[in-house]
């Protein structure tokens, strides 16, 4: 979880509310508590309540009282009493609110067993806190690679060091009992520091790591949810879900504790509902339920010879055929009795944004005559344009036409013409120069050599080849 404010650093602190994960509304933590009672003052006389929340790595929490008196606010880093030295730790809750905690979690406020709070974190309590923090990934790599080489059925899933970092604590599961002496002296050796192990269910692993559930948002056992119920397979069949492990499990390996949420509401509208295995006596022979709507408050039934005609029957009917077969008297049919679906209206969709058409994202296909004309356009030069301009008509170049060479007298009466004739087509010309610049093939007789252009001073300075002729 996290505030709208919050963004991810390098280092994995959230950096946009510059507070370092511990904003003022507990937004960034696991099993957050809002205070809704920050704003509210005490009456006159009344001092405030002396025992704080502290939280500690991923969901550990607990309950310190504050004998120093100290002011006190969520997000403090704060130093708390341990078994043997300190442990470092946030406040999530201070004020009335940690009173009502404390009784819902069965913890005597009044207790004189209350562990204490020493005092606010110093930098150095901090920099020791960090560097512990950072070794925990390491330790536990290792710690796997010595259980592994043990042959130890149990899987290490997290490790937590204490604040001063003279102790940390090995969290694992497993199926049976491990016997883990020679384990704990070779970490011990290893580390350096002292060894202890807890051994949790996969519900509370599962609640220490986190994680995205197949809903999409994260884990209830990790935000929120704090007592772990049993879930048993009958919640799923009161609401009728098909019982596929696959689905029903969590990341746990355990039914989904989402299952009991509803449950509730199931049972108290199947109060009044007939029972699944529910047989009714007819003229025409025995008649068993197949299927349950809880919603529409409907039950099909089909006779014991015709499995495959189902009759749909209210929960009233059924309830009035139970009553007469309890007086031994028999149903006529169930085609009496059963309700004729209401043919369904055409649905009508309104066409917003394009929803009804199937190739909406196709590309649009362009007319194939479109395409033919401007094929034809671009082909022949003499188009219905040039037809209207009676000077341009006799003047456009053909490409096919000059690459042929032309008889002697129509090349001089073209060329010797000048330039005001070709109107301005330029192309023409030069592609007629390119071709009297190619000297003529050997073998090539009849063919009359082209005379330069007299305009053209370059091309009168040039040197033709003899002609064969």
């Amino acid at each position: 979880m996290g505030c709208s404010s919050c963004s991810t650093d390098k280092d994995g602190q959230p950096k946009g509310c510059k507070n370092n994960g511990t904003c003022g509304t507990d937004g960034c933590n696991k099993l957050t508590v809002f205070d809704w009672l920050s704003n509210m003052s005490l009456p006159n006389g009344e001092k405030p309540f002396d025992c704080v929340e502290v939280r500690f790595k991923n969901s550990r929490k607990e309950f310190f009282r504050n004998t120093e008196n100290l002011s006190l606010a969520i997000g403090d880093i704060v130093a708390t009493q341990a078994q043997s030295g300190h442990d470092i730790g946030i406040v999530t809750l201070t004020g009335e609110l940690v009173k009502v905690q404390m009784k819902k979690k069965k913890v005597d406020y009044k207790s004189s067993e209350v562990p204490k709070l020493y005092r606010k974190a110093s930098q150095k309590d901090i920099d020791i806190w960090q560097k512990c923090r950072d070794r925990e990934a390491e330790i536990q790599k290792r710690s796997r690679e010595l259980a592994i080489a043990l042959n130890l059925q149990m899987k290490l899933s997290d490790v937590e060091f204490q604040g001063d970092g003279s102790k940390a604590t090995f969290y694992y599961t497993a199926e049976e009992r491990v016997d883990f002496r020679q384990l704990i002296k070779d970490m011990a050796k290893a580390f350096g520091i002292r060894i202890e192990m807890r051994q949790i269910g996969y519900r509370q692993e599962a609640q220490r790591l986190g994680g995205i559930g197949s809903c999409g948002r994260e884990l209830c056992c990790s935000t929120w949810l704090t007592d772990f119920r049993s879930v048993s397979t009958s919640a799923a069949r009161y609401q009728q879900l098909s019982l596929n492990p696959q689905k029903l499990a969590g990341q746990c390996g355990k039914l989904k504790c989402c299952l009991n949420y509803e449950l509730d509401v199931y049972l108290d509208a199947l109060k009044d509902f007939p029972a699944q295995d529910t047989k009714i006596m007819t003229e025409k022979g025995l008649a068993i339920c197949q299927k349950v709507d809880i919603f529409k408050a409907t039950l099909w039934f089909c006779y014991k010879d015709d499995w495959a005609n189902w009759h749909a029957l209210s929960k009233e009917q059924v309830n009035e055929m139970l009553e007469k077969n309890k007086r031994k008297e028999k149903i006529s049919s169930l085609e009496e009795y059963a309700i004729i679906p209401e043919e369904e209206k055409e649905k009508v969709f309104e066409n917003v944004v394009g929803q009804d058409s199937l190739t909406r994202f196709d590309k649009p296909k362009q007319r194939s005559n479109s395409r033919n004309k401007k094929k034809v356009n671009n082909k022949n030069p003499n188009s219905q344009a040039n037809k209207n301009n009676p000077n341009q008509k006799n003047n456009t170049p053909k490409a096919k036409q000059n690459n042929k060479p032309k008889p002697k007298g129509q090349n001089s009466q073209k060329q010797g013409s000048g330039p005001n004739k070709n109107n301005g087509q330029k192309p023409a010309q030069k592609q007629q120069t390119k071709e009297t610049n190619q000297p003529q093939k050997e073998g090539q007789q009849g063919q009359a050599t082209k005379k330069p252009n007299p305009n053209n001073k370059r091309r009168n300075n040039r040197k033709r080849p003899a002609n064969n002729d």
